[in-house]
């Protein structure tokens, strides 16, 4: 009886924790204005996201590889409208889930929920994966991490409720299947589940057979995906190459990860010689390099950029939680320096959030903010001056918030000598400046 109302405490309080965690982290995002490509996201999820327009995007090499996200983003419209704080609620409400989902992984007991609860905590403030939370246009990377991960619980639960093995298996599928339509990366999950298969079964035999059909469904969403490359911009704009060196792309992407509370965990179960931590830590470890391995193949960056990482945060969470379990165990009766060490790293996390990340995005926010203000009583055609992003981004953001009663004609970065009257001119914006250093 004791265990159990131990259990339902840590059920009640420990969901309750990550919420708060997530919402002082994030809670600034609620108010920001739509960034440039919001705008997009929000015109092909009318596009694309009507059930009676499914047929054009499973013809899309490109979108139906967003299925999920364009879905969710037409059925956000009708009552959100186009004020930029329900969307932003939205995926705040998605990341404050996602943290469940990792407090969910301590079904499987070679993790614990003593662990998953410390995990969910960690992923809830986590600023490295800020991106996937605070840009809405992000909101693919929260879907494909809420399936890839459903996925894994279910297929944990096969162990775990051997009675439901053959229900919690296509329950699996199905969470797989809505994560193919999510991200590319979720193909990441069959290598999940070979960890899980693994450590549990060890026979190699037996876990080809139960992940053949998963693989293959891998393997034939991925020929899809590159027999419509010349109809997909990311692989003629150069986003994406199959000979980026990945080699390299995945340790520099773990170890920027890793600092600076996973190095200090990895450091103190090294000091403290945490050999029971072995086998989570390795697992974990495995969990970053399989969910970064997809997107170490982009080529406009030497590392994974931030909202690519939301998945690859469960696992350095996993870490971190490891090294603070080592740290309880150590520091035995010092509670108060398990209490201090608690607060320095949400105090970090969050500050930087709030003092250096809110500022970024409220300049990357700027110039369309500035653009649609300009033009709220004009009409005609309209010169734009160093506008940062894609123009496409200028024409989606006056069409939806204006209408067709502007149009515009966006120059590069930069101002003619002699400006055309009435003229929007962005260049002293923060993004145009760095532009033209």
């Amino acid at each position: 009886m004791q265990f159990q109302s131990k259990w339902v405490r840590l059920a009640i309080w420990i969901p309750v924790l990550t919420a708060v965690l997530s919402v002082a982290a994030y809670g600034w995002s609620l108010a920001l204005p739509f960034i440039a490509d919001d705008y997009l996201q929000i015109t092909l999820g009318r596009q694309y996201g009507p059930p009676w327009k499914w047929a054009e995007l499973a013809a899309d090499p490109l979108y139906r590889c967003r299925a999920t996200s364009l879905v969710a983003t037409w059925l956000t419209e009708p009552w959100a409208g186009l004020d930029p704080y329900w969307y932003n609620v939205s995926s705040l409400l998605l990341h404050i889930i996602n943290t469940w989902l990792v407090f969910c992984l301590g079904a499987w007991r070679r993790i614990g929920w003593k662990l998953s609860a410390i995990a969910a905590c960690f992923f809830a403030v986590y600023h490295g994966q800020q991106e996937a939370v605070v840009w809405y246009s992000a909101l693919p990377e929260l879907l494909v991490f809420l399936f890839v991960v459903a996925c894994v619980l279910f297929w944990i639960l096969r162990y775990e409720r051997p009675g439901q093995a053959r229900l919690w298996y296509a329950a699996s599928m199905a969470a797989f299947a809505l994560a193919l339509a999510s991200k590319e990366s979720a193909v990441a999950a069959v290598g999940l589940l070979a960890i899980v298969e693994f450590r549990e079964a060890g026979d190699w035999r037996r876990t080809a057979r139960r992940l053949a059909p998963f693989a293959a469904l891998a393997v034939v969403y991925f020929a899809a995906d590159y027999a419509g490359r010349n109809h997909n911009q990311h692989y003629g704009d150069g986003t994406f190459s199959l000979w980026a060196p990945f080699w390299a792309t995945v340790p520099r992407s773990m170890g920027r990860m890793l600092w600076v509370w996973g190095w200090v965990s990895l450091a103190a179960m090294w000091v403290w010689r945490a050999k029971s931590q072995v086998g989570l830590v390795a697992t974990a470890a495995c969990w970053m390099v399989l969910t970064l391995l997809p997107y170490s193949f982009l080529t406009y960056m030497p590392v994974v950029p931030s909202r690519h990482t939301y998945l690859a945060g469960a696992g350095l969470s996993l870490i971190i939680a490891a090294g603070f379990v080592t740290l309880q165990e150590q520091a035995g009766k010092r509670r108060g320096l398990v209490a201090a060490i608690t607060l320095l790293i949400v105090v970090h996390q969050c500050a930087y959030l709030w003092i250096r990340k809110q500022r970024q995005y409220i300049e990357r926010a700027e110039p369309t903010e500035i653009l649609v203000q300009s033009l709220r009583d004009r009409q005609g055609l309209v010169d734009v001056y160093c506008f940062p992003y894609a123009a496409q981004a200028a024409d989606l953001a006056v069409s939806l918030r204006i209408g067709p009663r502007v149009q515009l004609r966006v120059a590069g970065m930069g101002r003619p000598e002699i400006p055309r009257p009435g003229a929007v001119d962005l260049c002293e914006t923060a993004l145009a400046r760095a532009a033209m250093r």
